[in-house]
């Protein structure tokens, strides 16, 4: 099934493979204006620690299907149980 053609991102030919140039041989100032995005760069002060726990591969497969951002929402998650464990815990001690 072909895709929609995008102006913005024509289809490679063979010469367009040919004529290709790579990224090294830009010069400097359009590879700086390339790569200045790229990602948010180290944190002033770590505010999370990294960690290995194991999961059910039905777990693991389940959060990275949730797409970019999982880890995230995956900390979400763990924070709402511990809260909602903390108040439990509190009225048993009550």
């Amino acid at each position: 099934m072909a895709s929609t053609p995008d102006r913005e991102n024509p289809e490679w030919t063979e010469e367009r493979i040919r004529n290709a140039v790579p990224f090294a041989a830009l010069p400097e100032s359009i590879r700086k204006v390339i790569t200045v995005n790229r990602g948010r760069g180290p944190q002033k002060a770590p505010k999370k620690v990294p960690v290995s726990i194991r999961l059910s591969p039905e777990v693991a497969e389940g959060l990275r299907a949730t797409g970019d951002g999982w880890q995230a929402r995956a900390d979400e998650a763990l924070r709402n149980w511990l809260e909602k464990e903390k108040r439990r815990t509190k009225k048993r001690r009550a």
